[in-house]
């Protein structure tokens, strides 16, 4: 029987509409990085004219718009970048969506930037080079500008390959090859970087021994006890407080230092006052929340759910105060150059400044945090809240640790290092019960060498690309710095 010519019409209006359609689905996926390109332009632009509105009246006024547009661009690179590690294990974990996420982390993110964040910053990141080296005003901005940019560059790159990078040996970096182009050698306080290249292995591996310590905890003492209710509810209060106790030493250390200075002591006096508190609130909520469980794993997670998150805007609010001077320190420097003349070793960050700072990585994380996030939190291992919440927990006391030893740990690495830390001990311990199955006539099943590498807890490409991202942070971005600096020079006679 012949079709009807009407019917095989119907049908080739069908499949135009349908090329139609996918042709406007390929537009919007095409367009939504030019959107998100374009915002962030936008808001680069506006940086730089809020600072020629600030600073009209300065002869080194178009300096200072070009050092507040690579101010506001580096703080879209931190968002993109460095907030992915306090949010992705739990994102990872499914405690928090994607959105949720990205709205906390950008409030409180903004908040410690604004509230806590370091009305004084070392110009020169802490000592890395010696100002006074530098033969006039216009040459240290010009070093300043070169590791502002440098830094935004390396950390941009490394979000596009996917890398966690430490945004603060970036600038370390940017500020050293620009001092060497500027000054030579000796302007560089080698000590420092020493100490500084020393925290590329202490900041993963402790912060993943802590991580690794806390999960071997959870499990010997709430997940493989025979009453996980009875266990998760004597032992996940002491976890919070502990979490509690050591939040309340650092914001007390970080973000009370407008207010009073507060000596290390003084400060764990207040978290230990505050973890106990805590931990007497938690104890009647998690035996309410508990009530009804079922005693088996998937119950626990719940009971974990809640404190990750708190933990999580936590992490964000104290990175924002801390890591907000990697992009607005240069800049504060090239502001305090161009309007007095000269330089010094510290400034004073204004207000403008530390907006431009706050806001940018709310957009970055905004805009381009997604990626980072998931390949924090899923892409390197599998978390749970469980195991986010003993990162997030390790990321905290390393920090305290660190403060009170004076030593120059990253963020980034120390979180990084706890999600690696997890992922290896489950490695571990799966081993280990397989052989201890095997050798006492369990169950355990004898796996080939090949299928064994197959079922690695963590994803061995990841690992020796963030590794090598952190090798070659402070080098490459030295190198950058000094070659933007060489051209800046010879542009400006």
């Amino acid at each position: 029987m012949a079709e009807d010519p009407q019917s095989n019409q119907w049908k080739t209006l069908d499949k135009d509409l349908g090329r139609i359609s996918q042709i406007e689905y390929a537009t919007a996926y095409v367009s939504r990085p030019l959107i998100s390109l374009g915002i962030a332009l936008a808001f680069m632009v506006l940086a730089g004219l809020g600072a020629g509105l600030f600073f009209g009246a300065f002869p080194n006024n178009m300096v200072v718009i070009a050092a507040a547009i690579f101010g506001a661009y580096m703080a879209l690179n931190i968002g993109a970048n460095d907030v992915a590690n306090n949010m992705g294990p739990a994102v990872g974990a499914n405690a928090l969506t994607m959105g949720g996420a990205i709205v906390i982390a950008a409030i409180c993110e903004s908040a410690g930037a604004l509230l806590a964040g370091g009305d004084v910053v070392s110009t020169i990141s802490k000592g890395i080079i010696d100002p006074d080296g530098m033969q006039n005003t216009q040459t240290f901005i010009w070093a300043m500008m070169a590791a502002l940019v440098s830094a935004a560059l390396w950390v941009n790159l490394a979000t596009k390959v996917g890398a966690p990078v430490s945004t603060t040996h970036s600038v370390v970096g940017g500020v050293m090859g620009a001092g060497i182009a500027a000054a030579g050698l000796a302007t560089v306080n080698w000590p420092t970087m020493g100490a500084i290249a020393a925290s590329w292995v202490i900041s993963p591996v402790l912060g993943g021994m802590i991580a690794a310590g806390f999960l071997a905890l959870i499990k010997s003492r709430i997940v493989y006890r025979e009453d996980k209710i009875a266990a998760a509810r004597r032992w996940v209060p002491i976890l919070v407080g502990l979490m509690a106790g050591t939040f309340a030493t650092y914001l007390a250390m970080k973000g009370l230092k407008r207010i009073v200075r507060i000596d290390i002591g003084t400060a764990l006096l207040i978290g230990a006052a505050t973890g106990a508190a805590i931990y007497a609130l938690t104890i009647p909520l998690i035996r309410r929340q508990s009530e009804g469980m079922e005693n088996r794993r998937r119950s626990l997670k719940a009971l974990f759910g809640l404190p990750l998150i708190i933990s999580a805007a936590l992490l964000s609010f104290a990175h924002g105060a801390n890591d907000v001077a990697n992009a607005v320190g240069p800049l504060a420097a090239i502001v305090y150059a161009s309007e007095a003349g000269g330089f010094a070793g510290e400034v004073t960050i204004p207000l403008w400044v530390m907006i431009i700072g706050a806001f940018g990585i709310s957009f970055g994380l905004f805009l381009f945090g997604p990626k980072l996030i998931r390949m924090v939190g899923s892409q390197i291992t599998k978390l749970d809240p469980m195991r986010a919440y003993c990162v997030a927990l390790s990321a905290a006391i390393t920090v305290i640790v660190a403060s009170w030893l004076g030593l120059p740990v990253s963020s980034t690495h120390i979180a990084v290092g706890g999600v690696f830390g997890v992922g290896f001990f489950r490695e571990w311990y799966m081993e280990r019960r397989l052989r201890k199955g095997l050798t006492t006539g369990g169950k355990g099943k004898r796996l080939a060498p090949e299928e064994r590498r197959r079922r690695k807890l963590v994803r061995r490409s990841h690992f020796m690309t963030i590794v090598a991202a952190w090798v070659i942070t402070v080098p490459a971005a030295a190198l950058m710095s000094a070659v933007i600096f060489f051209v800046l020079n010879s542009l400006t006679g």
